[in-house]
């Protein structure tokens, strides 16, 4: 039984990985922008460190993009008409977040302190939901690990 798609609501085929066309139709034009440019700011930031993964993660969760080197670094989430980063902060990264807590937004910090700690940090998943979004991700991940380009 099909039912109505939700925003939020996650690729869940199984039986094939999502292509660009796949992804673009699910999450609809102006949120596939963002994927594309985040892709395109991580590719220009870290060029040739990460070989992106698809994972799938079961029937809930469905499929996401992993950037992985040795360490994960960070994994899009598509979803039904929306974007999502999640970002794990282990200690340092903690630290680093502390120490700027006040330049970060409002939501940011929010979505911070109400994400559980676990022992190998914060999971935090930042909707990406307007270019400053996109540019405090992208300065999460910087904290997390040094651009290797100018991006």
């Amino acid at each position: 039984m099909n039912h109505a798609r939700q925003i939020g609501d996650r690729i869940s085929d199984k039986s094939s990985r999502p292509d660009e066309r796949i992804v673009s139709e699910w999450m609809g034009p102006e949120v596939f922008q963002h994927w594309v440019e985040l892709r395109s700011w991580i590719e220009a930031s870290y060029p040739g460190l990460f070989a992106p993964d698809w994972i799938y993660g079961g029937k809930k969760r469905g499929w996401s993009l992993r950037y992985k080197k040795t360490k994960a670094f960070c994994t899009l989430l598509p979803a039904y008409r929306l974007l999502s980063v999640l970002v794990v902060l282990g200690r340092a990264e903690r630290e680093k977040f502390e120490a700027r807590r006040y330049s970060w937004t409002p939501q940011l910090v929010k979505l911070y302190d109400e994400t559980r700690a676990y022992p190998d940090g914060k999971w935090l998943t930042v909707p990406i939901l307007s270019e400053d979004d996109m540019h405090e991700v992208t300065e999460l991940m910087s904290m997390k690990r040094p651009t290797l380009a100018s991006g």
